[in-house]
């Protein structure tokens, strides 16, 4: 989750909601939340480079979410910068992260709906 420094509270909010109400797609699963996100661009995070970070962004490894859910809860919330806020969702067994951003008021999803890992083609091949 990527967000401007003006949305911090309301992504503590989403974080909160992740922890403890968000649904997990597991059989059986209870409602009690299905992992959080910490801030990983804080001043005792070193990243690359010569200049802090312009944004608040927030990882995590969520356990089997409800990633619907996720992106529809994200799409929800009144962020008050919400060309700012990116969400970078990666599903179980998936090898890549798909983007969602708010635009005029819309949820959409940026980058890419379905590469079939399943193809050999989108392996290189062995040994290159």
């Amino acid at each position: 989750l990527s967000v401007g420094p003006t949305d911090r509270p309301n992504a503590q909010a989403f974080i909160g909601w992740l922890d403890t109400q968000c649904r997990c797609r597991e059989p059986g699963a209870s409602s009690g939340g299905c992992g959080s996100l910490r801030l990983i661009t804080g001043v005792d995070n070193q990243w690359g480079g010569h200049k802090n970070p312009e944004c608040q962004v927030f990882a995590g490894a969520l356990n089997h979410a409800d990633l619907t859910a996720v992106v529809a809860r994200f799409g929800s919330v009144a962020w008050h910068n919400p060309n700012a806020a990116q969400l970078f969702v990666m599903d179980q067994e998936e090898f890549f992260f798909r983007v969602w951003m708010i635009r005029n008021g819309a949820l959409r999803q940026y980058a890419p709906s379905s590469p079939d890992e399943e193809d050999d083609e989108f392996w290189p091949p062995v040994g290159a």
